[in-house]
């Protein structure tokens, strides 16, 4: 996927942390907010170096980051 260009992981970059390129923005931190209810564009207004396509681009890999391996998911007691 062309998207996940936007995403790197370098090891002198936050640890290797996936961020936005460009950025020490964690991939997780915007997905994150996304997940909360944050609407994209208080995302940007939050992150000015991000565009759309970032955000876009955070949340496709963490889909296929999903997809990728089995996370175990907790039974109700």
């Amino acid at each position: 996927m062309a998207e996940h260009n936007r995403i790197i992981a370098d090891h002198q970059i936050m640890g290797g942390v996936p961020c936005i390129r460009g950025t020490r923005i964690p991939a997780a931190t915007v997905v994150g907010l996304i997940a909360q209810g944050a609407p994209i564009d208080d995302v940007i207004t939050d992150f000015p170096q991000l565009t759309v396509d970032d955000v876009r681009a955070a949340l496709a890999f963490a889909a296929s980051a999903i997809s990728e391996r089995q996370l175990p998911l907790r039974v109700p007691a």
